[in-house]
């Protein structure tokens, strides 16, 4: 079994992101210092920008991304896995990628991951979001291996609004997930009904640790988040977080001999069965996220 500490980073990103690289690299070197081997930065690390020409005219390609070549050389330079929970990055279509980015200790690029499930919403007061509108969803979940001294554990991708979509975690607990994360940048609205809950359930229904890094607080573009960074091991216990919205992090110890012992008591992954959707009517997969004509 393998064993790590992990950090989540909370941040307050605002509309320039030479400015929040640095934010990010003083988050990761403080975290180092706290024994951190694996960090996760939230969603929309690289800039937080509701204005659409504005947010188009600082955005880059993945190549010429500051945010990516940021976490590279943090990488190398702490020698640990650097885990950019999503910046947006330019497409080549007029369109625009929220792309979670890991890197190895080497600068190595290990995996990248596009939000799947876009955030189209209306919510109280007046609070609307299309995020459709300007980002590309991605197609394809991602799984990537983390190497340390005592052995590799393997960590499954997700974005925010993907965490309201279980089955995405199902599939990568059934691939191998151990860890599973979701960095976001949660609203204030719902992060204050729903974060604590969904990250909780997605942890206990898989048995897996969820590591979630968070935007917190008011930025420059009048958007609030909620913040309350959070790590929840594979028994549903909140082991770490980032209490309120202010910038900082949070640390805890991760190990997988955890994950197949909550595996162990209650093996639902296991125990799933498919089943048909109606007397005659569609078979569901034990992951529940495939359907096939029943014969």
């Amino acid at each position: 079994m393998t064993k790590f500490r992990a950090a989540v980073l909370q941040m307050r990103s605002g509309v320039e992101p030479e400015e929040n690289a640095e934010a990010f690299s003083a988050l990761v070197a403080a975290a180092v210092k706290d024994g951190a081997q694996y960090v996760q930065s939230p969603e929309m690390t690289g800039m937080v920008q509701r204005d659409r020409p504005a947010l188009f005219e600082r955005l880059r390609p993945e190549a010429d991304d500051v945010i990516a070549a940021t976490a590279a050389r943090l990488a190398v330079r702490h020698g640990i896995h650097v885990h950019v929970g999503s910046t947006a990055i330019l497409l080549g279509d007029g369109k625009v990628a929220n792309r979670a980015l890991l890197f190895a200790p080497d600068g190595t690029r290990l995996a990248s991951y596009d939000k799947i499930h876009m955030f189209d919403v209306d919510l109280d007061n007046g609070e609307s979001w299309r995020e459709s509108r300007t980002y590309r969803p991605g197609g394809a979940a991602a799984l990537a291996d983390l190497a340390f001294d005592g052995g590799t554990a393997r960590l499954g991708f997700a974005i925010c609004y993907d965490m309201r979509f279980p089955h995405l975690f199902r599939e990568e607990a059934m691939a191998g997930a151990e860890v599973l994360t979701a960095p976001a940048a949660f609203t204030r609205q719902t992060g204050e009904a729903h974060w604590h809950v969904l990250l909780r359930a997605r942890a206990i229904e898989n048995g897996a640790y969820v590591i979630a890094a968070a935007q917190g607080g008011r930025h420059d573009d009048g958007r609030e988040t909620y913040g309350h960074s959070l790590i929840v091991d594979p028994w549903g216990r909140v082991v770490a977080e980032v209490d309120g919205n202010e910038p900082g992090y949070a640390v805890a110890d991760i190990d997988t001999a955890e994950v197949a012992a909550a595996r162990g008591k209650i093996p639902n992954l296991k125990n799933a069965r498919p089943f048909l959707m109606g007397e005659g009517g569609k078979r569901v997969a034990v992951t529940g996220a495939l359907a096939e004509a029943a014969e």
